[in-house]
């Protein structure tokens, strides 16, 4: 198929787009598209306010691009690759990584918690207008003294009280929480003490979601902190499917996965800015991309952007064919996200003086960095997660 200009990616020098089918080019271009046109013109004016501009989920709702990856629902019925999801995820981050993460967390760990978690009748229920976006989800899971422990040291109860559940605790960092219209809560039961799901729907008696203020990454990104007082769940809504914090876990492998491919686009997008700021900066008399320097920092940024690429294109090859395991999307995750921060910081050196302040968008990637190296688990813990599986021996203590 042929392309515009503004179609192809400077990034993508080993044109790993290729791999796409026409008819997954087509989603992806839609997606570049969006990004560009509805998104870019919001995202500096936001970031500095530490607001979500939420106009963009009626634009979101009239794309259809959510969904994709679940058969069945959405506008597209056949569920989309592994290898167009992740490429959605980058392209997404390659204009804003807050906006990005406001889809994923919604198209990701709260639909395919659903969808990988519920019933039959559950999917039913809530994937079709989770899918259209008439409805926007979140995924509550880490709690203000829980992280990386968060599986065996879950605080958050749940008691059964007849054909109910009862919910106290608070949970922390939970995006779209203050407007999603269901929150999937994770809650240790009291009983058997395994990790279980429910949808908790907004309006609840008992649950409380207050905007985290004050951050220096995700400024756009809604992150609340929730409070959880007795707050009753049917049984009807709690996903069935999950028994165990196993269960959770093949939740979280996937879900990993999509923020490596994040990590990426963010990558290329701070390579982007640098590689067009030093055609346009001139400094004695010249273009600074004419510097071997600054040649040097472009070079290492693309191979990089090139190998972290190429990581993810067999990691989605992996998903498609069923056989990727904790491991591969703990490697992808460790590695890609410190290719990043130092791609970043190598754009940001670039722009020098103007690299501090969002006028020339550079300052917000590199800002935004941060948060991604450390959500969905730490460098560390995915280090012990690989660490375990190629020596045999656990260094969790």
């Amino acid at each position: 198929m042929t392309t515009t200009l503004e179609d192809q990616l400077v990034a993508d020098f080993y044109d790993y787009e290729s791999l796409l089918s026409d008819e997954e080019r087509k989603l992806l271009l839609k997606a570049r598209a969006f990004m560009r046109e509805e998104v870019k013109p919001l995202v500096n004016e936001n970031w500095a306010a530490g607001t979500f501009p939420k106009e963009l989920i009626g634009k979101f709702r009239e794309s259809g691009l959510a969904g994709l990856p679940y058969e069945g629902y959405g506008e597209h019925r056949p569920a989309v690759s592994n290898l167009l999801s992740g490429l959605m995820a980058m392209e997404m981050s390659r204009v804003d990584a807050s906006v990005a993460t406001f889809f994923g967390v919604h198209n990701g760990l709260a639909m395919y918690s659903i969808h990988s978690g519920g019933s039959q009748e559950q999917r039913d229920r809530w994937l079709p207008e989770l899918a259209a976006m008439d409805k926007i989800g979140a995924f509550a899971m880490t709690e203000p003294l829980g992280g990386s422990d968060v599986a065996g040291g879950m605080r958050t109860t749940a008691r059964r009280d007849g054909d109910s559940w009862v919910l106290n605790g608070a949970k922390r960092w939970i995006g779209n929480a203050t407007f999603a219209d269901y929150v999937v809560v994770w809650a240790r039961d009291v009983e058997d003490d395994n990790v279980k799901g429910f949808v908790v729907e907004k309006g609840t008696p008992g649950f409380s979601a207050v905007k985290i203020e004050g951050k220096l990454a995700f400024r756009i990104v809604e992150n609340a902190e929730i409070t959880l007082t007795d707050v009753r769940v049917p049984e009807a809504d709690r996903l069935q499917g999950i028994a165990s914090f196993r269960d959770v876990a093949e939740i979280l492998r996937a879900t990993r996965g999509g923020v490596a491919w994040q990590a990426l686009g963010v990558m290329i997008g701070a390579y982007e800015l640098a590689l067009d700021y030093a055609g346009r900066r001139e400094q004695f008399g010249r273009p600074i991309a004419r510097f071997q320097l600054v040649q040097d920092l472009l070079v290492k940024s693309l191979g990089h952007i090139t190998a972290s690429w190429g990581m993810l294109v067999h990691l989605a090859r992996l998903q498609d064919a069923g056989v990727f395991k904790d491991e591969h999307s703990a490697l992808a995750k460790a590695f890609v996200t410190a290719r990043m921060r130092e791609v970043v910081a190598w754009s940001r050196e670039i722009f020098g003086g103007n690299g501090i302040v969002l006028d020339y968008d550079i300052a917000r990637f590199f800002a935004d960095a941060e948060a991604i190296y450390s959500f969905e688990g730490t460098r560390e813990m995915n280090t012990l997660i690989v660490g375990k599986a190629i020596t045999g021996q656990s260094a969790f203590v």
